[in-house]
């Protein structure tokens, strides 16, 4: 698609963080230039976690990694950007995350150090932290146990051999980002997923007047599923166990309104890999196509859905992400047809 096309493509809003969000934030940026990346501040683990306890600052990963999805740039700028330090004082350490720590150092502002590195890479469209106030995430096992900070939730929780209850983030009073409300007001379309359910997606529905912007919103609304469980975290979870999270994690006024469409995987992997992944503890996140769907009022658009990279199993997000600028492209169409009243002379 040429840069024209692009620039009057949807708008859409994907919501998340990590791996799930960059994958599919790839795809987008083939159909459209118009695109917001909310992504959650609640990671307290690995280098963001020390680059956030050491200089106070929100953690950069998940933001590093939209950044760099959406980024017009060199593969060896990017390689450069992913490069984690093997040995010293910087071992485990990310270059990004180093970037963005030393701009936020620079500017005094983490809103304006992603700015800044969003312009420098050239980054095709906007990321966003769903909120600048620092906050903790904490979960509740069905055992009543609670579990402090991002990172520990699912070690904890597979540990002890117990489901997440519930999550919620201290303070529980937080302002969002209000550029971020904006983009959810004038989407085209909204995205919650792919990614990790309790710890990237849930977190910013947490922030007060996400889920009621996306409530209200007359965005076309989609949630696109995991493909594979996570190991402490969504163990034996099916399509709608992973939706139902989600809804019990809202003000029960919003959840009827907050997902339209369910974007599911019904391909199959290489047995060698699923073997790898049951090792880990991970499984096939599975779509029960029965009576028992009826009675949800979502659509389900369901294929094979599997790529491989490096023998991991990823969303093939070309095709997700052609299906969902189709669909808000045919719904825009319909609802033109439908509220056009005039004559044609």
């Amino acid at each position: 698609m040429n840069k024209e096309s692009k620039e009057k493509g949807p708008k859409l809003v994907i919501i998340g963080g990590g791996t799930g969000s960059s994958v599919l934030l790839r795809g987008l940026k083939k159909y459209t230039s118009n695109i917001t990346a909310i992504v959650t501040v609640a990671d307290d683990g690995g280098g963001s976690g020390k680059l956030r306890e050491d200089l106070g600052m929100l953690p950069p990963g998940d933001i590093r990694s939209c950044i760099l999805a959406l980024a017009d740039t060199e593969p060896i700028m990017e390689k450069l950007l992913q490069y984690r330090f093997q040995e010293g004082s910087l071992k485990g350490q990310n270059f990004g995350n180093l970037f963005i720590a030393a701009m936020n150092e620079i500017t005094g502002n983490f809103e304006q150090a992603v700015k800044n590195i969003s312009d420098v890479l050239k980054v095709k469209g906007t990321v966003i932290p769903v909120t600048l106030e620092n906050i903790i995430l904490i979960a509740e096992l069905e055992n009543g146990e609670f579990v402090r900070g991002e990172s520990q939730i699912p070690i904890v929780a597979k540990e002890k051999q117990q489901r997440i209850k519930r999550v919620f983030i201290d303070p529980s009073k937080v302002a969002p980002h209000q550029d971020a409300i904006q983009a959810i007001q004038e989407a085209d379309g909204i995205i919650l997923g792919p990614g990790s359910l309790y710890t990237s997606i849930i977190p910013n529905l947490l922030v007060d007047g996400l889920s009621d912007a996306i409530s209200k919103a007359k965005g076309v609304k989609f949630y696109v599923s995991n493909i594979m469980t996570q190991p402490g975290e969504t163990d034996c979870y099916t399509v709608i166990d992973h939706v139902k999270a989600i809804l019990n994690h809202v003000k029960y006024s919003n959840r009827n309104s907050m997902v339209e469409y369910i974007i599911a995987n019904n391909g199959s992997i290489p047995e060698y890999l699923l073997q790898k992944y049951r090792e880990d503890g991970s499984t096939m996140v599975i779509y029960n196509n029965d009576k028992r769907l009826k009675k949800y009022p979502y659509s389900f658009i369901v294929d094979d859905f599997v790529e491989i990279k490096k023998d991991y199993v990823r969303h093939n997000a070309d095709k997700v992400a052609r299906i969902i600028c189709n669909l808000i492209k045919e719904k825009k169409l319909a609802k033109e047809e439908l509220s056009f009243t005039g004559s044609i002379i």
